[in-house]
């Protein structure tokens, strides 16, 4: 069984007692994992849980709604063909079930009842769905100014909501000193989340491993995720490369992006990929060491790029949420600049539903609701 660790350190902890933070409270990581070749995928399974083989331990039951083994489209864009991970086939409408499906399995066999999350969008909803299909409590924390709307979903898992007076970091850092009498299950946080998002990566490689993948990036699950999966696969001998791995952050709001450009940091504005607006990512320097590590990068992009790419993927039938579309805008702009070859297979992650952002459609289309 791996350990828990702090990459920064190399110190370690046994996965036999839940935690998840460091001592000083730093985050973890698990240790190294061997990885799995294709005798292994349970091929019976048509859900994330064909690669159970490859988690950290084998749960006695799984929480499991079907999660993953989405689809991939095809789809002719900017003078080359974008093969489309729709990651909105998911029982709540984002990629973030792959995590919480496998971070709350996981806890649930280490005798974890009831979780605390903070998260006003997608990783709430995951948190408090998945939590009530394995009849466990959830309890999520988000920000008082965040729209009755953005909670409904959570709420009608049964999850309890708490307003956090203040902004976005206010209500995280009120959830860390929840966390006291509360297990934290934070998707952002918790490194049984990314062996969940890691399957990903499996996926790809079962369908046909591409040589790029796009992915949108906030606090990066989908970034570490990716290069866990694959790094496992090549110490598997499953592969000889991992592909390149590109990061899309909007300029607005793109710490990652910045540093791993070599731009200095500037302040966060108000962006309309919401969802990505992560001021200070947790994992920062985790992330741009996987982007090198994968010989891939990042694109920053305008606001304008950003609801073009949505607005043009839902006049295509593609109706995905601002966050994600800018995934698809990176695409055209690493095109252009001769970062990717159209040559190339390409996988652009779309990791959430459109449905989720109709008051932001109706905004970029002038539309009242």
């Amino acid at each position: 069984m791996p350990d828990y660790i702090d990459p920064r350190s190399g110190q370690t902890w046994t996965l036999a007692t839940p935690r998840w933070c460091g001592d000083d409270h730093q985050p973890l990581l698990l240790t190294p994992l061997p990885g799995i070749g294709r005798d292994e995928i349970d091929s019976a399974r048509r859900s994330i849980w064909r690669y159970a083989a490859a988690f950290p331990f084998q749960p006695s039951a799984q929480i499991s709604m079907g999660e993953g083994c989405t689809p991939i489209v095809e789809l002719a864009m900017s003078g080359g063909t974008a093969l489309l991970k729709c990651e909105w086939f998911m029982p709540t409408g984002s990629f973030k079930d792959r995590g919480a499906s496998v971070m709350l399995s996981l806890l649930k066999a280490q005798g974890v009842m009831e979780v605390l999350e903070d998260s006003s969008g997608n990783g709430g909803a995951a948190i408090a769905a998945y939590a009530a299909a394995g009849g466990m409590k959830a309890k999520i924390m988000v920000p008082a100014s965040t729209s009755a709307a953005k909670t409904v979903q959570a709420r009608a898992s049964g999850a309890s909501i708490e307003l956090v007076p203040g902004s976005r970091q206010d209500c995280a850092e009120a959830a860390e000193r929840e966390a006291a009498h509360l297990f934290y299950a934070s998707h952002n946080w918790h490194p049984f989340f990314l062996h969940g998002t890691k399957t990903l990566a499996y996926e790809l490689w079962e369908d046909g491993l591409p040589d790029n993948v796009i992915v949108p990036c906030g606090a990066g699950s989908n970034v570490l995720g990716l290069h866990i999966g694959f790094s496992e696969l090549l110490r598997a001998g499953q592969i000889a490369q991992m592909p390149r791995i590109f990061a899309a952050q909007p300029a607005n709001c793109g710490p990652i992006a910045r540093a791993a450009l070599g731009l200095p940091p500037q302040a966060a504005l108000p962006t309309i990929a919401e969802g990505t607006a992560i001021a200070q990512p947790l994992r920062a320097a985790e992330c741009i060491a996987a982007l090198r590590e994968s010989r891939g990068g990042a694109v920053l992009l305008e606001e304008s790029e950003i609801a073009e790419a949505a607005l043009s993927l839902a006049r295509r039938g593609i109706y995905v949420e601002p966050t994600c579309a800018q995934a698809a805008a990176a695409f055209t702009r690493l095109l252009a600049d001769g970062r990717i070859a159209a040559r190339e297979a390409t996988v652009v992650v779309l990791t959430g539903t459109g449905l989720k952002a109709t008051p932001r459609y109706a905004e970029m289309l002038g539309v009242s609701l």
